[in-house]
């Protein structure tokens, strides 16, 4: 990952608050002989001197060999004492009652480099600022400051050895009032219709909260090829319904005969079951950007509205034809609705349809999902079944699937009639006529820049910048090239695509047609002589030899839609580390 320079503030920073200095009297001087040299470096602790490295005490060395760096939000580092050190430096034994007692609002000041940053698990407060600039992480670790650790350290394993906790430990500084303890425990209103909402994970960017809306940051999105279910971008239109897996029933309607009715466990056992890896992306993905060209209506959406899993279900070809499909269908339906049961206060659904090709193709992969990432649907996500059309945009893989209906006519869903339509830049509020433009279903090609990230600082001595992204095409169209550039467009660099996990083998290309996942993707770009300020720009070609507009301004729309150019970002070089020694 881009390192940011950071460590002049960093450096303003005092290792040992007297406080903590008191409460864990004998642990302060080990500490401080363990973290002193790195922050005595040149300011870039990426690239400390060697007499800094050597300087460092075992007890760091031993934590780096245990410990798995770089992987997303991970919280937890810190000096791993030897069985040998700890007999040499004993640390004497803390009651909570030592400590002081802390509110909420006053760990919540504590969220920057200048004030501390403080963090809280399970009511005892910490303060992590002097372990920061070691983070194997980056700057990720800021993610949890003033908040809980406890959403952070829950996606990653680690965390939950002993060793960590008696990391941890040491760094303690309070313990969270009972009464902030008791608020993170006490149940919303429930007259609202989005107190039974599911929690969420803190390091989503929020985008609304009522309905719920958020995106995962950029830098984390990158980090997994898989998406982890916490951080899968929520897109939610209306309050998350509370569904009883017993008692859950999927009715399919328009077939000959009367109307299927099937529960959880008829499609889990009477249908064999099938894995598919798909990206989802939401049709507003990227709208900030056409934001910067001219107002538009809808959330204000960055690049992160797009993720990526692996969904396990019945083939929805597989249950039609259980169903009655067949021939005679065939030849007077042309569309499949699908009718969630999250629900407005009037009663209306949220509903959505594709064409009935997609729907009941052998190569179609669409899924009656009721699994993501090896587990049951998460509530966000439409637990306890939602379909899944891959290709297709976001808003046709409706959530918490309660109705199935074969029909000669398109949904009548609001979202489906009066949304998620592109129109002409000149086209507006006044003019719009809906019923004149088809409903999104394909998406076109998208890349996006994950890393660094804008107003990022690089140093001139690193003479390379590292660029990391995503890259995705509807339809089932695979991605087979990404190109960079940082002058302009004078020069293009090849990125290196990953459709696999860090370290494991690449996965084969898929059928023509069904390349449903997205690529990660890597390039590392020479930093241009003499330039203090970089606009880098990436772009995607697929197979069909489909590739992104060049800027925003000539698909401007007024929903904000289909927001694809070319993504940029500008970052600044920083000249200072030149001449040092």
């Amino acid at each position: 990952m881009q390192h940011l320079r950071h460590c002049q503030g960093l450096a303003r920073v005092s290792f040992l608050r007297t406080q903590r200095a008191q409460l864990l009297k004998g642990v302060a001087p080990a500490v401080t002989a363990c973290v002193l040299p790195r922050w005595q470096s040149s300011g870039d602790y990426g690239g400390q001197s060697g007499q800094a490295l050597n300087s460092l005490s075992l007890r760091w060395t031993h934590l780096l060999a245990g410990l798995v760096a770089g992987t997303g939000a991970v919280l937890a580092y810190g000096l791993h004492n030897s069985q040998a050190e700890r007999a040499a430096t004993p640390i004497e034994p803390v009651t909570p009652s030592s400590f002081p007692i802390y509110s909420q609002d006053e760990v919540t000041k504590h969220k920057t480099l200048n004030e501390g940053v403080w963090v809280t698990y399970k009511g005892g407060v910490y303060d992590i600022t002097q372990f920061i600039s070691m983070h194997p992480g980056g700057d990720k670790i800021l993610l949890a400051a003033g908040g809980a650790l406890e959403p952070f350290w829950s996606l990653y394993a680690v965390h939950g050895q002993d060793h960590v906790l008696e990391i941890l430990s040491e760094y303690k500084v309070g313990e969270l009032s009972l009464e902030d303890q008791k608020k993170q425990q006490k149940n919303a209103d429930s007259s609202d219709p989005y107190s039974t909402d599911p929690e969420r994970h803190p390091a989503l960017n929020i985008n609304s909260l009522k309905p719920f809306n958020a995106e995962p940051p950029p830098a984390l999105l990158s980090d997994n090829y898989i998406t982890p279910n916490a951080l899968f971008f929520k897109r939610n239109h209306l309050p998350v319904p509370r569904v009883d897996p017993k008692t859950y029933k999927l009715e399919i309607e328009g077939l000959p005969g009367r109307a299927v009715s099937l529960t959880l466990n008829d499609l889990k056992t009477r249908f064999p079951k099938h894995t598919v890896t798909a990206t989802l992306q939401c049709a507003g993905n990227r709208r900030s950007e056409m934001n910067t060209v001219k107002q538009v209506k809808g959330l204000n959406w960055g690049i992160a509205a797009i993720s990526n899993a692996t969904w396990s279900g019945a083939r929805l070809r597989d249950v039609l034809l259980h169903a009655g499909f067949g021939p005679e269908v065939a030849s007077k339906a042309q569309h499949v609705q699908f009718e969630g049961l999250d629900c407005d206060v009037t009663g209306t659904t949220y509903g959505a349809s594709i064409p009935l090709g997609k729907a009941v193709s052998e190569v179609g992969d669409v899924l009656l999902a009721y699994e993501m990432n090896g587990e049951d649907i998460p509530p966000d996500h439409g637990y306890p079944v939602r379909v899944v059309v891959p290709g297709t945009v976001g808003a046709r893989n409706v959530k918490w699937l309660g109705k199935i209906v074969i029909s000669e006519e398109e949904s009548k869903s609001h979202w489906q009639q009066n949304d998620y339509k592109g129109f002409s830049p000149s086209t507006d509020w006044d003019t719009v006529d809906f019923k004149s433009a088809p409903a999104i279903q394909e998406l076109p090609i998208q890349s996006a820049i994950t890393q660094p990230a804008a107003g990022a600082t690089l140093d001139r001595s690193m003479e390379e910048v590292t660029v990391r992204g995503y890259a995705w095409s509807g339809g089932g169209r695979e991605v087979v090239r990404v190109d960079v550039t940082v002058d302009g467009g004078k020069t293009w660099h090849i990125a290196q695509l990953e459709n696999s996990e860090k370290g494991q083998k690449p996965a084969p290309s898929p059928p023509p047609g069904q390349a449903w996942a997205w690529k990660l993707w890597e390039a590392t770009v020479p930093l241009p002589a003499e330039a203090q300020e970089l606009e880098i720009m990436c772009k995607a070609v697929d197979n069909s030899y489909n590739t992104q507009p060049d800027s925003v301004a000539p698909i401007w729309n007024l929903r904000g839609v289909l927001s694809n150019a070319w993504h940029r970002v500008k970052v600044n070089i920083n000249e200072d580390s030149e001449g040092e020694e």
